[in-house]
């Protein structure tokens, strides 16, 4: 029996940054002082605190270390393993009050977060069944075995569980119409195509729980009447596909699945098809093409894949989220998820914040909590104490929300009638030095890039706005171009075949609701207000505080600057190429850009 647990982080994150040093050092300096029968070090998944990471937990006292590097192991086994000290420098520090927090839970990152489908992660090692067991895991799927296809269903519907992929469809009713479609095959796929920009919170659940989406899917397949699954899984996710194939092999090997699982007449198996990282696959009919070999482009529905989905059979899909939910509803019971969220939204959504905000990270958060409180309290606020601008949420088929949205609340309805969505959970947040034209032009080259190009309005609708936003951020707009913008892009929602392009205008139509101004400046006064546009720059000399000390002029590699020696020199704005040179080797802060 150990007395002491030392949790290092092992999501992608952390091991792009020493974790697995960190591991081996502990385990070396442990060995050393011959404390491995004392003290054991535990590879887990995502702790969330990705901003303060890599990240080292130590239980049972619940001391959490940021920032850890490798060197930092022999000084955590010295003074906290053995001397019962904690290493006060890597305990977090409170930005306010500049107080060592040595508990996450006194964090105002976590304070006001539940964890429903993170449960596990930061908790267990992924990669031993035993542990996911220890935490009740595969008792949810003993409980629905003793019921009826039908009770379980009911179950999910009474719970509000709504489909975190995006969409928002209700889980128990998607389930209920495939058990009603009858057939001598069914299939259970999971979506694991996470594509959007920023967005990592699939992918963690499948690095840190893997065995919650293995029950899950498998009380699906008892529900719908389903004897496989298939997992959708990107390629570029190599360490959740790791963890994966362990998890399905050691579930294999305890028979909970494969055949007569858990003693009972049901026989279900999961596979793993990969993806080659095409955005539009994440639309389950164009996920369904490509598990089939063919071209990952949509259908027009219906028929719903319920229906005829895989091989024209009935499949049921839900997103990695969603499935990480379920086990919890049958332990829990339902009364007590729908208890959390709001009268539509129910439960928990998980979110991945990232962009100009202090706590970049992986957080979980009940539905119905405002923006503001998502970015201020949980998110810690605007870096460099810079102002809040806007805050894109549901990735590049959602739209970018201003101050006066801070105190909507987070939910399906409450998002989609401010003119964004909830998407499948990716949270941008910009300030004060960012261009809304440039972000919409951002979004709609990934847009382009990814569209099957399948629909007319999406393969040519979206590339003539892209080219209308190129023109005005080159400083080539017209006034009617801003007009443009809106009847296109309203036509494109309107007619694209899928969910991609029917949302693809989003990011336009929101930026230019809330920042038309800023468009006004690009087109009339050419003029790039964030001064992001580098077409709309002019890099002036300020003569007031031109000492002539002739930096900017030798190191201009075009020469447009000219002027002699101790007297105020002078840009020809004809030749400047805008490359910033001057600006970064003036001593004086003489340089201007206007």
């Amino acid at each position: 029996m150990y007395k002491m647990h030392l949790l290092v982080c092992g999501g992608t994150g952390c091991r792009a940054t020493q974790s697995k040093q960190i591991e081996e050092n502990l385990r070396a300096e442990l060995k050393a002082k011959g404390l491995e029968n004392d003290a054991q070090v535990i590879i887990t998944g995502c702790f969330g605190f990705c901003e303060k990471g890599p990240i080292v937990k130590i239980l049972p006292d619940n001391t959490f270390y940021v920032g850890v590097e490798s060197e930092d192991a022999a000084e955590i086994v010295e003074e906290h393993v053995l001397k019962g000290r904690r290493v006060e420098r890597l305990l977090y520090t409170d930005p306010e009050n500049k107080e060592h927090i040595s508990d996450s839970k006194h964090m105002g990152f976590y304070q006001k977060q539940i964890r429903i489908a993170l449960r596990n992660c930061g908790f267990i090692d992924p990669e031993n069944i035993d542990e996911y067991i220890a935490r009740d895991g595969y008792f949810a799927l003993g409980k629905v075995l003793e019921m009826s296809q039908t009770e379980a269903i009911e179950i999910m519907k009474k719970s509000g569980l709504r489909g975190r992929g995006g969409g928002g469809f209700p889980t128990g009713l998607k389930w209920e119409i495939a058990y009603n479609n009858k057939a001598d095959q069914k299939y259970v796929v999971c979506n694991a195509d996470e594509g959007d920009p920023g967005a990592f919170m699939d992918r963690s659940i499948l690095e840190g729980d893997p065995h919650s989406i293995i029950e899950a899917m498998t009380i699906c397949g008892y529900c719908i009447g389903a004897s496989k699954g298939l997992v959708y899984i990107r390629a570029e996710y190599p360490l959740a596909i790791t963890r994966l194939q362990i998890a399905l092999k050691q579930a294999r090997e305890y028979g909970l699945i494969g055949k007569n699982i858990l003693g009972r007449n049901f026989d279900f198996d999961i596979e793993l098809r990969y993806g080659a990282g095409a955005f539009v696959c994440g639309e389950e009919t164009a996920l369904i093409h490509s598990m089939e070999g063919l071209r990952g482009e949509p259908t027009v529905k219906p028929p719903y894949p319920a229906e005829s989905g895989y091989l024209g059979k009935p499949t049921n899909v839900n997103n990695v989220e969603t499935f990480a939910n379920v086990p919890v509803i049958f332990l829990k019971g339902h009364e007590w998820f729908s208890s959390i969220g709001t009268a539509k939204s129910k439960g928990t959504k998980v979110f991945a914040i990232t962009g100009k905000i202090n706590n970049v990270g992986l957080i979980e958060v009940p539905m119905g909590i405002t923006l503001r409180e998502v970015i201020y309290e949980v998110g810690g606020g605007i870096k460099d104490g810079k102002m809040f601008k806007a805050v894109q949420t549901g990735g590049p088929s959602g739209g970018c929300l201003t101050e006066k949205h801070l105190d909507t609340p987070i939910d399906y309805d409450s998002l989609l009638a401010v003119g964004s969505m909830m998407g499948s959970g990716g949270m941008i947040v910009m300030d004060e030095d960012d261009c809304m034209v440039s972000i919409a032009r951002f979004y709609l080259e990934f847009i382009l890039e990814e569209s099957c190009g399948k629909c007319t309005p999406c393969r040519i609708g979206n590339k003539r706005l892209h080219e209308i936003l190129k023109k005005i951020t080159e400083g080539k707009g017209e006034p009617a171009d801003i007009e443009r913008l809106k009847a296109l892009g309203n036509v494109i929602k309107d007619t694209s075949l899928c969910g991609l392009g029917q949302t693809a205008p989003n990011p336009v139509l929101s930026t230019i609701s809330n920042f038309e101004d800023e468009y006004l400046a690009h087109v009339n006064e050419k003029r790039c207000p964030a001064g992001q546009c580098k077409a709309l720059l002019k890099y002036e000399v300020d003569e007031n505080l031109c000492t002539g000390c002739t930096l900017c002029f030798r190191n201009c590699p075009v020469g447009a600057i000219t002027g002699e020696r101790r007297q105020p020199h002078h840009v020809n704005q004809s030749l400047c190429i805008k490359c910033g040179v001057c600006l970064e080797k003036c001593k004086f802060n003489a340089i201007l850009l206007t």
